[in-house]
C-alpha cells in the first residue's frame, strides 16, 4: 500500500465517522492535511521513480515490498468496506487504527531503507569507475569499455590487447591495463569479480582446444591467474567463466561485429551482504505516523 493513499484513507475514514461532531472549520483543516499529504505522496512517488534501476538482489528485496504492500491493500479494502457500511448505517464502527499505523510505518520504513541503499551502491560504484577511467591512457581506452548497468560494473577488454593472436595466453601488451584494473578491483575488498570470456562465431581450429567454449573458459581463466599470481588479487574473490560465441553484443556477420564479440568482461558486483549492510544502515523515518497522531487530527 502506497504511504500517500495509506495515511490520507486513515484520515478521511476517521473523518467521515466523526463528522458530525466536528466543526466546518476543524473539517476545512482536514482537508488541508489531506493536500498536503498527498503532495508528500506524490514527492515521495517522484523519489522512487528517479531511483529506477537496481541490481538485481535490491530489485528482488523490493518484488518482495510491493507484495506485501498488495497484501496491507487487501487487508484496507477490507477496512474500507466495514467503514463503508457502518457509515451506511449511520452507526460508527470500531477501527483497529493502531494496526494500521504500524503496518504504514513499517513499509515506509523499509522502503525508505531500499533507496537509500541504491543510492549508496550507486555512488560506490561510480567512484570505482571514474577512478578506473582516469587510470587509463587513451590508448588503452580503445581497447576497454567501461560501463555501469543495474549498479554492476562492466570493463570489457578487447582480445587484441589481452592475448597472442588465436591464443589464450597473456599478451605483454596487457600487463600494464591489467595491473591498473587489479589496483581498483584491490582497493575495493568488498566487491566480488567474475571475468567472462566470449568469442565469435568463427571454429577454432586448435588440436589443444576443442571448440569456443574451451576456448572463452581458457581466456577467462588465464585472465583470472594474472590477477592473482601476477597482480595479489585474493582468488576467493575471483570466479572464471565462459560463455563461447553465445553472448554476442554484435552481428557476426561483419568483421567489426566479430572482433567486437571477441572480448573478456571483467564484472565488478557488490557482495550480497553489502546490501544487506548499507540497509541496516538506512535511517530512520524523520516523523513515524502514531496512533495518537492520526486520532489527534481528526479530534482536533
Amino acid at each position: 500500500m502506497r504511504k500517500g493513499s495509506l495515511i490520507c484513507c486513515a484520515f478521511l475514514s476517521g473523518a467521515f465517522l466523526l463528522s458530525g461532531c466536528v466543526s466546518k472549520k476543524q473539517f476545512t483543516q482536514l482537508q488541508s492535511d489531506y493536500k498536503n499529504l498527498d503532495k508528500d505522496y506524490q514527492d515521495a512517488k517522484m523519489k522512487l521513480v528517479a531511483c529506477g534501476t537496481k541490481s538485481k538482489s535490491l530489485e528482488e528485496r523490493l518484488a518482495e515490498a510491493q507484495k506485501a504492500n498488495e497484501e496491507l491493500k487487501a487487508s484496507y479494502a477490507a477496512l474500507q468496506g466495514s467503514l463503508d457500511k457502518s457509515i451506511q448505517q449511520n452507526s460508527q464502527g470500531n477501527v483497529n487504527i493502531s494496526k494500521l499505523v504500524d503496518e504504514i510505518n513499517a513499509s515506509n520504513k523499509f522502503i525508505k531503507q531500499l533507496v537509500e541503499a541504491k543510492d549508496k551502491s550507486d555512488s560506490l560504484n561510480m567512484v570505482l569507475t571514474n577512478n578506473l577511467t582516469r587510470s587509463l591512457t587513451r590508448e588503452e581506452m580503445q581497447d576497454v569499455d567501461i560501463q555501469v548497468l543495474k549498479g554492476v560494473v562492466y570493463i570489457s577488454l578487447s582480445d587484441n590487447m589481452l592475448y597472442k593472436s588465436g591464443s589464450y595466453e597473456i599478451s605483454e601488451r596487457a600487463g600494464e591495463t591489467l595491473s591498473k584494473i587489479a589496483k581498483i578491483i584491490m582497493d575495493y575488498k568488498d566487491y566480488e569479480v567474475l571475468v567472462e570470456g566470449n568469442t565469435d562465431t568463427d571454429p577454432i581450429s586448435r588440436p589443444n582446444i576443442r571448440n569456443n567454449w574451451d576456448l572463452s573458459a581458457l581466456r577467462a581463466s588465464s585472465v583470472v591467474q594474472a590477477l592473482q599470481n601476477t597482480y595479489g588479487v585474493d582468488p576467493r574473490r575471483l570466479s572464471a567463466a565462459g560463455r563461447g560465441e553465445y553472448n554476442p553484443i554484435a552481428s557476426n556477420d561483419t568483421l567489426e561485429g566479430k572482433q567486437r564479440n571477441r572480448r573478456t568482461q571483467i564484472i565488478i558486483t557488490p557482495k550480497l551482504d553489502q546490501f544487506m549492510d548499507l540497509i541496516e544502515q538506512a535511517p530512520e523515518s524523520e516523523e513515524p505516523v502514531t496512533e495518537e497522531s492520526v486520532l489527534g487530527a481528526v479530534a482536533e
